[in-house]
């Protein structure tokens, strides 16, 4: 059974400090590449050795596969831990990482492919079991056939990038004239963005909630689900805030879609870390997409579940059985994480800059995840997300009052932060029943810029 001795992080920001603070406490050294743009990084400041692989643009660095491989030789790490983004999702990636000996922490490249193909996820989906959003079975091949099926679908229908994500290449087609421009206009939008201008067909629910569950595989038929978690607060398709549990599943939900997902990992014999996502409405799961890498949102599932999901992630790279049996997993209390970008809160133009003053909150079951430092300058290259808040309580009223007193206690001078636009949500007396859905957060945010 391989150990890991030496890993090297292929990313940066919060997570990267994530891993590396996951294998310190695992005995395991660290190895940070960065760009030219990140050299004061925190997670660069920590980690054992530290490698420049390039310029401030991500295609050049981050996304840079050679340099990313070659500092894996150079530093004679055994393993990469790619996080989530740049190539956390690329199969070829996760190839050549194993090509060369080095441990891949992630799914097997095959599963990257298959789950990374929005049509072959989706036919391979329905081959496991899970339920599907009624659609096409493949690519549409012409707006004739898109046509046709629409008609037995029932309008309005959603056109989808069959490559990628987003928001880029969907369109919501309401009628059948609409049919011939939304679905060009759709492909020509996936082409320029990813590529591939591949498209399909979904029908198109109309106020649902996103549901997401945790799935871990031992990549030897083995898995496990770790409940849900809700992320129906987004704003143009991009996460705001999330919370587990959802407050709108039940524990027999729960259980029901949770022994099915896990089932479909176990048949798939999938390894590793997982997020299988569902539009949830009226009381029925309908799949969406599945992510093959750690998400942003893990700490809210860590927090109710007591794992630590990249300690079990590295485990399972390593060889080692899954922690935990299903029956041992038990879920408590309700924790929510907003995620704090460099961003203007009303306008949401990126505010990236230097930090004059940083202090984060604490007290019990409060935790944050941020690279940010008194003096740290903010590059504009990169994502906005500066620092995720995460809180626990008892109940989801408890959580709701910590978040509340942890957002007052946050403290980023220097530059707008989205810390007022979460606090905003907190008065909002919908979003403190748990009555929210995929479009609430942009009406909400329309009535508030009124």
């Amino acid at each position: 059974m391989p150990e890991i001795k030496k890993l090297l992080i292929a990313n940066r920001g919060e997570i990267a400090l994530r891993i590396h603070r996951a294998c310190h406490e695992m005995g395991i050294k660290t190895v940070a590449v960065h760009s030219t743009a990140d050299a004061d990084a925190m997670h660069v400041r920590l980690a054992d050795e530290a490698i420049c692989i390039g310029p401030p643009s991500a295609a050049e660095s981050y996304l840079n596969i050679a340099n990313i491989i070659s500092a894996a030789e150079i530093s004679g790490a055994d393993a990469i831990h790619p996080g989530y983004g740049f190539l956390s999702e690329n199969a070829k990636f996760a190839e050549i990482v194993e090509a060369h000996g080095l441990i891949f922490v992630g799914p097997k490249p095959e599963h990257i492919r298959t789950m990374g193909d929005k049509v072959e996820a989706k036919r391979t989906a329905g081959a496991l079991g899970l339920p599907l959003v009624p659609g096409s079975d493949g690519a549409l091949t012409d707006s004739a056939e898109a046509k046709r099926l629409a008609r037995d679908i029932g309008y309005p229908v959603l056109i989808k990038a069959a490559s990628g994500g987003g928001g880029r290449g969907m369109k919501v087609v309401p009628s059948e004239d609409m049919m011939d421009t939304l679905m060009a206009q759709a492909g020509s939008e996936a082409k320029a963005a990813f590529g591939d201008a591949t498209v399909y067909m979904e029908k198109y629910l109309g106020n649902p909630r996103h549901i997401e569950f945790q799935v871990f595989g031992d990549g030897n038929g083995n898995a496990i689900h770790l409940g849900e978690r809700d992320c129906s607060l987004q704003r143009r398709h991009q996460k705001v805030l999330e919370e587990a549990p959802s407050p709108v599943i039940t524990a027999e939900e729960r259980e029901r879609m949770g022994g099915i997902v896990a089932k479909a990992m176990a048949d798939m014999g999938y390894r590793g870390a997982g997020t299988i996502e569902f539009l949830w409405e009226d009381g029925e799961f309908y799949f969406i997409e599945m992510n093959t890498r750690l998400q942003v949102e893990h700490p809210v599932t860590e927090a109710i579940t007591g794992l630590d999901l990249v300690r079990e992630q590295i485990r399972i790279a390593e060889g080692h059985p899954l922690t935990l049996r299903q029956e041992d997993v038990i879920f408590r209390g309700h924790a929510i994480e907003c995620r704090i970008n460099a961003e203007d809160p009303r306008t949401f133009a990126p505010s990236p800059g230097l930090v004059k003053q940083y202090h984060a909150p604490g007290g019990m079951h409060v935790r944050v995840d941020s690279g940010l430092y008194a003096g740290y300058k903010v590059p504009p290259y990169y994502d906005s997300m500066i620092a995720k808040l995460i809180v626990y309580g008892t109940t989801r009223q408890g959580a709701l009052r910590r978040l509340r007193r942890a957002l007052e206690e946050f403290v980023i001078d220097g530059m707008k932060t989205t810390i007022p636009l979460h606090q905003a949500l907190l008065d909002d007396p919908e979003f403190q029943e748990g009555e929210y859905t995929i479009k609430w957060l942009e009406d909400w945010l329309a009535k508030q810029q009124a």
